[in-house]
């Protein structure tokens, strides 16, 4: 049970905690700030076996500010550094910084920094999740879909980027702001999926990684100079989606897909919020990827149920989806699609074209589409051929469950 305190609390305010830290100390020292947060949840752990402090957030950040002073005052070029910050040589003083709107500020710097220019994009993604959203080399790697020692190599280079360039902890320049936002909401939305699809083996669902998504998206939203029909967009698709994670899974804790899903437990308010950012991103002038995936999720949220889906609209939305962003997981989705509406033939075609090695620890989808497909036409050994295929192919062991359990009940029909 404390380990599992300890974990919510680092990964709620990890980002926080570095960038009010970072805000204070600047950009120079972010990996020494990462180590001494790190310390400092190793040192809750420690010392919260007997004794959980009455508010554990202002203990860790206290116990993080003064660990990195600690660190900084041992490394020979800082000897003085310790001295300076003590006189208050930055411009708030330490103590607003905890402030609710001082944090905030504080957490969009950050998102902007881990998107400037300087850092290559893969290492602008891999800098993000880590800094911002508290993200293990681990997870970053299976969310990237690559391997641990890049991603080592990727934050290293990023770090040694914002030192070499002297990247301030500030706001893009106007002219830079569109650029950076683009960044920004493509970290965000890598977020969310990584909650809601999550690659972990034992947990179909990271409801903490979808609302840290979904915070942020609001953090950006509440400035006005950030705000972006594409913005809004991705905050209504974030929404809609969010609104289905309680019945993705049943009291056995096992997938129930969407055509299964008590659609009684979808959380209307929520889809109502979405409903309004979407309808609020048509007021802008752009249009993105994120304004076509969100009509399709608002298609499945509104339709009473599974039969009543209209596959017609979300097929278009996917090849417009497909025009914008082509992809071997657009191909994959519109495979999908029009085997929902019976075309058989295009799904074939569709599935043929697909690179399923570019679809990296997904690739157990593309199997099951097959198997899909093959049952439809009523191919059963197949299709059964095809989930032992993607059962083999997903390391997510309610994935497994749910594969097995459709292969099985194929077979017990055969």
């Amino acid at each position: 049970m404390q380990h599992k305190i300890i974990d919510h609390l680092f990964r709620h305010h990890y980002g926080k905690m570095v960038a009010i830290l970072t805000r204070f100390f600047g950009l120079a020292h972010i990996e020494t700030i990462e180590d001494a947060v790190q310390d400092t949840f190793i040192k809750a752990t420690l010392q919260w076996r007997n004794q959980r402090p009455d508010n554990p957030e202002a203990w860790l950040t206290k116990v993080a500010k003064n660990r990195t002073i600690d660190l900084l005052r041992s490394l020979k070029s800082e000897k003085n550094r310790h001295q300076q910050v003590s006189a208050g040589t930055v411009s708030i003083p330490i103590s607003d910084l905890f402030l609710d709107h001082e944090i905030e500020d504080s957490q969009l710097r950050m998102i902007f920094v881990a998107c400037h220019p300087s850092l290559k994009p893969q290492e602008q993604i891999a800098f993000a999740l880590k800094t911002i959203s508290g993200f293990s080399t681990k997870e970053i790697a299976a969310a990237l879909l690559t391997r641990e020692d890049a991603i080592t190599k990727r934050l290293q280079r990023a770090r040694a980027a914002i030192v070499a360039n002297n990247i301030q902890f500030e706001f893009p320049a106007p002219h830079e702001l569109q650029i950076r936002l683009t960044r920004v909401m493509e970290v965000i939305y890598l977020t969310f999926n990584e909650g809601f699809h999550s690659t972990n083996a034992d947990n179909l669902i990271r409801e903490d990684l979808c609302g840290e998504a979904i915070r942020l998206s609001k953090l950006l939203l509440k400035k006005e100079k950030f705000r972006s029909g594409s913005m809004y967009a991705l905050f209504a698709l974030m929404c809609f989606h969010a609104a289905r994670l309680e019945s993705k899974t049943n009291s056995d804790n096992e997938i129930v897909d969407i055509r299964n899903q008590d659609r009684n437990k979808w959380h209307v308010p929520m889809i109502e919020l979405a409903k309004n950012a979407l309808t609020k991103s048509a007021e802008y002038k752009d249009v993105s990827i994120y304004h076509f995936e969100a009509t399709i999720a608002f298609e499945h949220v509104k339709a009473v149920t599974f039969e009543d889906t209209n596959w017609n609209i979300i097929l278009h939305c996917y090849n417009k989806l497909y025009e914008i962003q082509p992809s071997d997981f657009a191909l994959l989705n519109k495979a999908i699609v029009t085997i929902q509406l019976n075309k058989l033939n295009d799904a074939k075609d569709i599935l043929e074209s697909i690179k399923y090695d570019k679809l990296g620890q997904r690739q157990y989808l593309y199997y099951g589409c097959y198997a899909e497909y093959y049952a439809k036409m009523g191919a059963m050994p197949a299709a059964i051929a095809f989930y032992e295929k993607a059962i083999t192919k997903t390391s997510n062991a309610l994935e497994k469950a749910y594969l097995l359990k459709k292969k099985n009940l194929l077979q017990a029909s055969n």
